[in-house]
């Protein structure tokens, strides 16, 4: 199957069995997130994976209560860092510098873009930044479950100070964006199993500019 294939397949799961994802498809995914595209390569955020069933019927009073959250087999938060400092991006060009084997001191210049672009600006705009590349991330995540035949479901549909309080974010310098419950899709209960994929006509969506 190709990733057309792959995405036409995939939806928003409103309901899954409970049935357990393998292992391996886990790992898959979550190297998939690991890879994903993220502006200069920071990855400011952290992806919190719960599998815990007591966790996740905390987590879904929190979430209005939506079933895939104790449905799923597993349930991964992407949370932003709720600041960038100049130490996370010491780190950063350590990790390429040992990565690449080159000098750290070679990576003046790209440090001092981050350094500009990134750390000189306030604190909620390092945030809403930050929270931005979760997006990102999310998205190669549900291409690679769609890819690897397990259901999951972006949620927004949470009150993100209660998720933060409930698992002590703050204090680990995060703060929730967003949701993706990982599991299988229950066709009996789930009204959108067998329903059509609607999507804008392509001549609507895209627009090419001479």
């Amino acid at each position: 199957m190709t990733l057309i294939n792959h995405l036409n397949w995939r939806y928003a799961t409103k309901r899954m069995t409970g049935e357990q994802v393998p292992q391996e498809k886990i790992d898959y995914i979550l190297e998939a997130t690991r890879l994903s595209a993220s502006s200069m390569g920071l990855q400011p955020y952290t992806v919190l994976v719960v599998e815990d069933k007591e966790l996740r019927t905390q987590i879904q009073k929190v979430a209005y209560n939506q079933p895939q959250i104790v449905e799923a087999s597993h349930l991964l938060i992407f949370a932003a860092w709720d600041k960038v400092t100049e130490a996370d991006v010491d780190a950063y060009m350590q990790n390429i510098a040992e990565v690449r084997q080159i000098p750290v001191e070679s990576l003046a210049d790209f440090k001092g873009s981050l350094m500009n672009s990134v750390v000189n600006r306030t604190q909620e705009q390092q945030y809403e930044w930050a929270a931005r590349q979760t997006y990102i991330a999310l998205g190669t995540a549900l291409a690679a479950a769609a890819e690897q035949g397990v259901d999951a479901t972006p949620m927004e549909g949470f009150a993100p100070d209660a998720l933060d309080e409930l698992l002590n974010l703050k204090e680990k310098g995060l703060r929730s964006v967003t949701l993706m419950p990982i599991g299988y899709r229950n066709t009996e209960a789930d009204f959108l199993a067998t329903a059509k994929k609607v999507r804008r006509e392509k001549e609507q969506l895209f627009v090419k500019l001479a």
